[in-house]
């Protein structure tokens, strides 16, 4: 039984703590830096208040300015829950006063900690699902930075050019953007011309260069206006075009870090026999379980961290009320997500199960969370066991609506 329970108000620069007793008297609070040695310091006080009883530590962050307090603290062998702060929030209602302080805080946390027997402690996870975790989130960083960049492009040719706009995919063709690096106006694209074009485009490398050379110049003759945005505007899609294709080279080699680092992984063989998960996918399913799914105690855990699992909502005589959950991890829901949209190319019985789901009467969006549902226990077993997956032999027949 614990002695002490200390809760831990994170920040960046600093952090607030707040001791207190079984009886939720309070016993220490105070304001410590973001630094290792004073972080150490408070550990060892907060262990001599114990006096030689357990200490239960709670924080409402489990990463970015309490990472370090994290590691001293899972390096010294104590207990760590993480409360999430939407709880510590919603918690804060309850208690008395309407000021809010880091103080105040603390103590909220340190008194959930004490009485809530369901907060998940904060386990550490293995070298590799670490740097997956950093690696994953600069890449998706990365994709919404490229994002942004598209559709800066595609705004500003809007501006003087909207029949060249509209002629290609820019987040697909390499070939435009390595066009709108040179030529960007209805003008220069006409005097060019098509077999000049082609031949340009060819040299670089870009494939099926004769047909973007046709739909180039078949829009540079659709407009003979010159807008007076054209120079500024011409200048700028040159410049963002250069911006994407160096964020599809970072991209590439990003990826290439990411494969060599998850083949690494003693479970990468297992998760990449899964219909569905490739390299990047089962990489961020890694990074965002920490690479040991014993921490989530059950398939039906992990299916709710994932944010797959259905909650009920029922009450009095209504029953069988489901909903969406509101808190789960939206990059491992993403991930699960996209797995089973794959799996569908390549997998029959994927297949089978979410056409199943459809004549149901599921619209598509629910058919794929069942399926990702499902595949979560069958990749918990593959898991559990060691084992790669195995397509079934035999699909059932399914009756028809």
């Amino acid at each position: 039984m614990p002695a002490v329970w200390a809760g831990i108000d994170s920040g960046k620069r600093a952090h607030h703590c707040v001791v207190i007793d079984q009886a939720g008297e309070m016993l220490l609070s105070q304001r410590i830096d973001n630094d290792e040695t004073v972080l150490l310091e408070i550990i060892a006080t907060v262990t001599e208040i114990a006096d030689g009883h357990e200490v239960v530590w709670a924080t409402d962050l489990n990463s970015g300015g309490a990472a370090l307090l994290i590691s001293l603290l899972v390096d010294h062998g104590q207990q760590l829950l993480y409360i999430p702060g939407r709880i510590i929030h919603h918690a804060a209602a309850t208690y008395r006063g309407e000021g809010k302080t880091d103080a105040k805080d603390a103590r909220i946390i340190a008194d959930q900690a004490r009485m809530r027997t369901d907060l998940q402690p904060v386990r550490d996870s293995d070298q590799i699902s670490v740097d997956l975790k950093l690696l994953t989130a600069r890449r998706l960083d990365i994709i919404h930075d490229r994002v942004r960049a598209i559709n800066r492009l595609r705004a500003t040719m809007l501006e003087y050019f909207p029949a060249l706009e509209r002629a290609f995919d820019y987040s697909k063709s390499k070939a435009a953007l390595t066009l709108l690096s040179t030529y960007q106006t209805p003008g220069a694209l006409r005097r060019m011309g098509v077999t000049r074009l082609a031949a340009w485009l060819k040299a670089r490398g870009c494939r099926n260069s004769a047909t973007v050379a046709q739909k180039a110049i078949d829009a540079a003759r659709e407009q003979e206006t010159t807008l007076r945005t054209e120079i500024v505007a011409a200048t700028l899609v040159s410049r963002l075009a250069a911006v994407i294709t160096a964020i599809d080279a970072d991209l590439v080699d990003l990826d290439k870090t990411i494969t060599a680092r998850f083949n690494e992984h003693e479970n990468a063989e297992i998760l990449e026999s899964m219909p569905g998960f490739g390299p990047i996918l089962a990489a961020t399913f890694l990074a965002n379980t920490g690479g040991d799914l014993r921490s989530f105690e059950n398939p039906d855990r992990l299916a709710s961290v994932a944010g797959v699992a259905p909650a009920p909502r029922d009450s009095g005589r209504i029953s069988g009320n489901h909903h969406r959950p509101r808190r789960f991890n939206r990059r491992l829901l993403r991930t699960c997500y996209l797995a089973a949209l794959s799996s569908l190319k390549n997998s029959p019985a994927s297949r089978a199960y979410y056409d199943r789901k459809r004549r149901e009467g599921k619209n598509h969006k629910q058919a794929l969370l069942a399926l990702a549902r499902r595949r979560i226990n069958v990749l918990w077993a593959m898991l559990r066991d060691h084992t790669l997956y195995q397509e079934p032999a035999e699909i059932p027949m399914l009756k028809t609506a």
